[in-house]
């Protein structure tokens, strides 16, 4: 279960990807790389979320972080 966007940036790539792990508990990372260099890693812990509203939650948490990611690169330009 997870998510994986990638855009360009400059000459390079931002790739955005998101994973559900199960074990030591529940949880969601993001991982973001630029030009296929890991540069920061994001993680929530899901253990309060129901089995049903996984995929929401990791959804959720994926479109977040891109959203950060990208208000900040804006705010970088200006």
């Amino acid at each position: 279960m997870g998510k994986l966007d990638a855009f360009e940036v400059g000459e390079k790539k931002l790739t955005i990807q998101t994973e559900f792990f199960s074990r030591p508990s529940w949880r969601v990372e993001t991982k973001v790389y630029l030009g296929g260099a890991l540069k920061k890693v994001f993680s929530d812990d899901l253990t309060a979320t129901s089995e049903t509203d996984l995929q929401q939650a990791v959804n959720s948490f994926h479109d977040r972080k891109i959203r950060e990611l990208l208000d900040s690169l804006k705010n970088k330009r200006q």
